[in-house]
C-alpha cells in the first residue's frame, strides 16, 4: 500500500508539473532603439503643430565637469520622454554627456551610443508634466550643446525632438539662436462622414459579403458584424460596419491562423474614426503602414457603431506588407476597446472566413465563425466524457452494485464491465481533447482564467483513477477501505471539477455561448443529475421502495392479503425495474443536454 502511494504521488507531481508549467516574458519598457531618431515606434506620424511642452536650463554657459540642472515641464499631462544632449553643431550626432536621476521612480537612465545614461525616459506610462533631471558636461564636450526631446502625449500624438536651450562652454562665442521656422500646412485628404448607414443590399450580386450573424443588415441591426468588398476597376472598395466602442478591423491571411496578415483598422479617437493601414508579425502589436495606401476614406459614429469606407488599390508594390488583392485569403474580422487611438487586445475571438476568397473577384456571400474547429471538438468531446460516458460510470457504480448478481460479462460482473468501460472512454476522452487546446494555441493560454487549472486538475485525477484500480488490495484485504475511499473521493472530485470546468469553459472566447443559455442549460443538466442521484439515493435507504410496489399493487387490482403475502422475488423484481427506469430516464435527460451543447456549438 505504501508503494502504491508513492507511485501515486509521483504521477500526480508530473501531471500537474506538465499541466503548470509556463513561461512569461516582460518588456523592460527601455527605448534604446529610437535614440538616433528619437522616433517612438508606435507606427504613426509625429505632431506638427505647436508643442505644449518645453526644455529648460538654469545657466546659459558651462565647462567640462559642470552639473546643469534640465527641466521638462508642459501645460498638459505627458505619458512618455526620450531626453538627450547632442552637439549643438551636429544634431544628428551621438548623445553627448550624462545624467543623473532626481525621481529614479518615474526616470530612467538609458546608454544612447557608447556613453552610459547618455538619455533619460520614463519608467512608466504614468501622467507627469514636470521632469527635471542633472546633466554632467563630459571632459571631451562639444563647444555648444543643444537639448532635445521627444514627449509623447498619448500612443498617437507625440512630438519628435523639440529643441531646447543652447548652452556654450566658458570663454565660447555663443551660438547664433536658430531662425524660427514658419510652420508649413500638409495638405491631406480629410475623411468625409458617411451619410446614413451600410446595406446588405446586393451582397453575392454586386459586392462580396462577411456577415455576423449570418443574414443580418447593418442598416437595420446595429449588432449585425458586416464587412463588404467589391472590385472598382483597378481598384477594391472596402466597407466594414459593428458595435464597438473602441476599433473594428479586419485582416487578409493566408490561413487560419492570426499572424503575418495584412490589416485595416477603423478606430475611434475623440469623436472621430482613424482609418489606417497595418502589418501583423506573429501575434504583436500591428504596425501601422509608413504610407497612406487608402483613398476615399469615409466614416460614420452612430448608436455605439463604427463604420468606415475606403478604397485600396489591387497592387500597391510600394508597400511590400500590402498583399496583392488578386489572390484568395481567409478573411478576419475583430473589434475592441482603444485608448487615446491605442488599439487593445480584441474583446472576442476573431470572426474568420470558412473559406478563401479572391478579393477582386465574383461575388459571393461569405460564412464564418468566431470557434476554431479544434476548440469545437475540444468542447465537445469533454462534455461527451463527463455529461454522458462519465457520470453514467458513476451513476451506475452507486446504485447497481447489488443487482444482476449470477449475470457476468466476460467473467466480471455486468455493472463492474459496463462502469469500467465507460470511465476508460472518459479518460481517453479527456486525454484526447485535452491536448487539443494545446496544438491550437502552441503553448499554455494566459487569458483562460481558472479554466485550464481546473482542467488539469480533472485530467490529473481522471488518469489516477485506473492507476488506483490496478493497484487495488483484493477484496478482502484490511486495507480494502483505503482504497474505496480513495476511489471515490478523486472520482466524486474529479466530477465536480469538471462542472466547474464546463461552467468556465463554455463561456471563453474560443467557444463562447450565450450567457444567460448556457448557464439555464448547465443548471439544468445539474439539478437532473442530483435530482436522479437523490431519488435513488432515496430507494437504495427503503424510502420509496414501499410505497412504489403499493402503487403498483393497486394499480393490479391485489387485495390487502395477496399484497401483504407478496414474496420477496416480486419486491426485487419491481426495485430493479424502478432502477432500470431511472437509468434510462438520467441516460435520456444526460443525452439531451449533451446534444442541445453540441447543435449549438456546432453552430458558432
Amino acid at each position: 500500500m505504501l508503494e502504491m502511494g508513492r507511485r501515486l504521488g509521483t504521477i500526480l507531481l508530473l501531471v500537474q508539473t506538465l499541466c503548470l508549467t509556463s513561461v512569461d516574458a516582460y518588456p523592460d519598457g527601455k527605448v534604446t532603439e529610437s535614440c538616433g531618431s528619437m522616433m517612438p515606434i508606435h507606427g504613426h506620424a509625429p505632431n506638427t503643430s505647436h508643442s505644449p511642452y518645453t526644455l529648460a536650463v538654469n545657466v546659459t554657459t558651462f565647462s567640462s565637469g559642470d552639473y546643469i540642472q534640465v527641466t521638462i515641464s508642459g501645460t498638459t499631462y505627458f505619458e512618455g520622454f526620450l531626453l538627450e544632449a547632442r552637439n549643438a553643431s551636429n544634431p544628428d550626432s551621438d548623445a553627448v554627456g550624462s545624467f543623473i536621476l532626481t525621481n529614479p521612480k518615474t526616470t530612467q537612465l538609458l546608454k544612447c551610443g557608447h556613453t552610459a545614461g547618455s538619455a533619460v525616459s520614463h519608467t512608466s506610462d504614468a501622467r507627469q508634466t514636470k521632469v527635471v533631471v542633472i546633466w554632467n558636461a563630459p571632459q571631451n564636450s562639444p563647444d555648444a550643446v543643444e537639448f532635445l526631446v521627444t514627449v509623447v502625449a498619448h500612443f498617437k500624438t507625440f512630438w519628435v525632438k523639440i529643441p531646447g536651450p543652447v548652452v556654450s562652454q566658458s570663454g565660447v562665442t555663443p551660438i547664433p539662436p536658430k531662425p524660427t521656422t514658419p510652420s508649413t500646412t500638409i495638405m491631406t485628404s480629410t475623411p468625409s462622414v458617411l451619410p446614413r448607414p451600410f446595406s446588405s443590399v446586393g451582397c453575392g450580386q454586386q459586392k462580396s459579403c462577411l456577415l455576423d450573424p449570418v443574414g443580418c443588415d447593418p442598416e437595420k441591426d446595429p449588432s449585425c458584424f458586416f464587412l463588404s468588398f467589391a472590385p472598382k476597376g483597378q481598384t477594391v472598395v472596402f466597407e466594414l460596419s459593428g458595435p464597438s466602442d473602441g476599433y473594428i478591423a479586419f485582416a487578409l491571411s493566408h490561413d487560419t491562423w492570426m499572424g503575418d496578415d495584412d490589416m485595416y483598422l477603423c478606430v475611434r479617437d475623440d469623436g472621430l474614426v482613424d482609418v489606417s493601414a497595418a502589418y501583423v508579425e506573429g501575434r504583436s502589436y500591428p504596425k501601422e503602414a509608413s504610407e497612406n495606401v487608402l483613398t476615399d476614406v469615409a466614416w460614420r459614429l452612430a448608436d455605439g457603431v463604427i463604420q468606415c469606407r475606403f478604397r485600396r488599390q489591387v497592387l500597391v508594390p510600394q508597400d511590400p506588407t500590402r498583399f496583392s488583392l488578386d489572390a484568395p485569403y481567409y478573411l478576419f474580422m475583430a473589434y475592441g476597446e482603444a485608448e487615446y487611438g491605442e488599439v487593445q487586445r480584441h474583446d472576442r475571438q476573431p470572426l474568420i472566413s470558412s473559406q478563401q476568397s479572391v478579393i477582386n473577384g465574383p461575388a459571393e456571400i461569405l460564412n464564418g465563425s468566431r470557434s476554431p474547429l479544434l476548440m469545437k471538438f475540444h468542447s465537445i468531446l469533454m462534455l461527451i466524457a463527463w455529461m454522458l460516458a462519465g457520470s453514467t460510470g458513476t451513476f451506475l457504480a452507486s446504485y447497481f452494485k447489488p443487482d444482476w448478481p449470477e449475470r457476468t460479462l466476460f467473467g466480471q460482473k455486468i455493472w463492474f464491465q459496463v462502469h469500467r468501460g465507460l470511465m476508460i472512454l472518459t479518460v481517453l476522452l479527456t486525454c484526447v481533447a485535452f491536448t487539443l487546446p494545446f496544438i491550437y494555441r502552441g503553448g499554455w493560454s494566459k487569458r483562460a482564467g481558472a479554466h485550464p487549472y481546473l482542467g488539469c486538475t480533472v485530467l490529473t485525477l481522471a488518469l489516477l483513477q485506473p492507476i488506483m484500480a490496478t493497484l487495488r488490495p483484493p477484496p478482502d484485504s484490511s486495507r480494502r477501505w483505503v482504497f474505496n475511499w480513495l476511489h471515490w473521493g478523486a472520482g466524486t472530485v474529479a466530477e465536480i471539477m469538471a462542472v466547474a470546468a464546463m461552467f468556465l469553459g463554455t463561456g471563453q472566447q474560443s467557444v463562447l455561448l450565450p450567457h444567460s443559455w448556457r448557464l439555464g442549460v448547465l443548471a439544468g443538466f445539474l439539478a437532473w443529475v442530483v435530482l436522479l442521484r437523490v431519488l435513488l439515493g432515496l430507494h437504495k435507504k427503503g424510502y420509496i421502495k414501499t410505497g412504489f410496489c403499493d402503487f403498483v399493487s393497486k394499480a393490479s387490482d391485489i387485495d390487502d392479503q395477496q399484497r401483504i403475502l407478496a414474496d420477496d422475488s416480486e419486491v426485487s423484481t419491481w426495485d430493479a425495474w424502478f432502477k432500470i427506469v431511472a437509468l434510462l430516464a438520467f441516460v435520456i435527460g444526460n443525452s439531451g443536454f449533451l446534444i442541445s451543447f453540441i447543435y449549438t456549438i456546432r453552430g458558432l
